[in-house]
């Protein structure tokens, strides 16, 4: 059993893997600096930690898992949210009720997510794992089906109804899937392997939201009504997910006796009293939710930018979607490396700042179809948006799997999954009430990016780590030597 990594992400843990007795103190906030002695600012094994990790099976075999669940998520979702971006309407016309996808999507985490974490900790991660894979081969072989029949009856209630409920259950799949993926991580890595780990996945599976989301438009725009072909690609992947979870190295349960209580359905109540006296991770899953709002705010604002305000096709759409995930991709990368040498905080606030900065220059109704920068200066722009939350993301994330005690990890990712959930759960709300807003108002469609980076704001101003102070110290020693 691996202990949790020894860092300065927060208290040490002691053998067991228990945190102290006691109350945390107040003036710890995020840190990510698992790479190096935090008093010294010394490097620890940096170059052979990475290449001992990219020799790792284990870290492929969750690299590659991940990849193709992301992937197969994305083509499935990219396809309704441009189903259901222009749905014929009665009397002509048509709606946007892209909301009603995301609404789909998003339950199930709310619902399910305790749950969830329960059945992670009191079990392997990796079997957990393995069940998830294999229900999504089912889900979407159901998908095939359902694609069939909307090719030969078209648009009706029942056919939307299906394919809906089809959505619902990738987001209860990815539901349970998600505190093992996570999860496993400081199981199989500790030091500072687990940013890099944490780095190469997270862009891993933007790569593969790129991917999925061009591939789903692809298959929008060329098969037209022959839509069961995609979903016979997406159960081939399915396949294959559920073949490379078996390279993962078997983690025992890190909570076996683990007795179920209903608070488990929500947040546990051994999580509660963890947040109670450990604000900073409180405040952590509170900035988390918030920038998860945000972010499922950006992808229906983005398809009805494109669609319905600069009058693209799919495709051209699709590329809008794509060089977002590239940015993020690059920018998961990048910290991930950078955070490894113990700037994982500074990242973290330019990530911020830059989110809010580029959301606002997307909402700038001005020049040709009311928005400024047009076609060409948005896929810079949302290039740019990709790189920010790549670089807010990584080191939120690592503190999240670094703090909790080990037997608690699995839970806690599901409470993080949870209340990221919550947020995105209300975001369909705030998307389908803004819409309405800007069609009643005449404004164009991009008024969306404008709540959206007012949303940000308050992540960027409210949540505001401060190192420890011998952490700090060795940090402006640094910026004291690159001048």
């Amino acid at each position: 059993m691996t202990n949790a990594p020894q860092s300065d992400l927060g208290p040490r843990e002691s053998a067991s893997g228990h945190s102290p007795v006691g109350p945390i103190p107040r003036d710890e906030r995020l840190v990510v600096n698992p790479a190096t002695d935090s008093e010294t600012g010394t490097d620890t094994g940096r170059d052979a930690g990475a290449l001992a990790l990219l020799g790792n099976v284990s870290f492929w075999g969750v690299t590659v898992t991940q990849f193709l669940g992301a992937f197969n998520d994305n083509v499935y979702k990219q396809l309704l949210l441009l189903l259901f971006v222009k749905v014929p309407a009665d009397g002509g016309g048509t709606r946007d009720l892209q909301w009603v996808a995301l609404l789909m999507f998003s339950l199930p985490f709310v619902l399910f997510s305790g749950y969830a974490g329960y059945l992670s900790d009191r079990n392997s991660k990796r079997k957990v794992m393995t069940i998830c894979k294999l229900a999504e081969v089912v889900i979407m072989a159901l998908a095939v089906l359902a694609f069939l029949g909307w090719g030969f009856w078209g648009w009706n209630l029942a056919i939307m109804t299906v394919l809906c409920l089809l959505l619902f259950g990738m987001g209860t799949h990815s539901a349970f899937f998600g505190p093992g993926k996570f999860g496993v991580l400081p199981e199989l890595f500790s030091g500072g392997d687990l940013p890099r780990a944490n780095g190469i996945v997270l862009s891993s599976t933007f790569i593969a939201i790129i991917l999925g989301g061009m591939l789903g438009s692809i298959f929008k725009e060329t098969l037209g009504t022959e839509l069961w072909i995609a979903g016979l690609v997406c159960v081939l992947i399915a396949v294959l997910g559920s073949l490379s979870v078996l390279l993962i190295r078997p983690t025992p349960a890190m909570a076996p006796q683990l007795r179920f209580h209903i608070s488990m359905l929500a947040i546990p109540d051994d999580i509660t009293r963890l947040l109670r006296r450990d604000r900073p991770l409180y405040h952590a899953l509170v900035a988390s939710s918030i920038f998860w709002l945000s972010a499922a705010l950006v992808q229906p604002s983005i398809i009805a930018l494109g669609k319905l305000q600069l009058q693209e096709g799919d495709i051209r759409t699709g590329y809008l979607v794509t060089v977002v995930s590239i940015g993020i991709a690059v920018g998961s990368a990048l910290t991930g490396a950078i955070s490894a040498r113990g700037y994982g905080l500074l990242m973290q606030r330019l990530g911020a700042w830059g989110m809010v900065l580029t959301l606002a220059s997307l909402a700038i109704p001005l020049g040709a179809q009311q928005h400024l920068l047009g076609y060409w200066g948005s896929l810079a722009a949302l290039t740019l948006l990709g790189v920010a939350t790549g670089m807010f993301a990584v080191p939120l994330q690592v503190f999240v799997q670094s703090r909790p005690p080990e037997g608690q990890k699995g839970r806690m990712i599901a409470t993080q999954n949870l209340m990221n959930w919550i947020g995105i759960f209300l975001s369909t709300g705030i998307y389908a009430v803004g819409n309405q807003l800007l069609v009643w108002l005449n404004l164009p469609r991009n008024g969306m990016f404008a709540l959206t980076a007012m949303t940000m704001a308050a992540v960027a101003i409210g949540f505001r780590p401060i190192l420890p102070h011998a952490t700090r110290r060795t940090i402006d020693t640094r910026f004291e030597n690159l001048n």
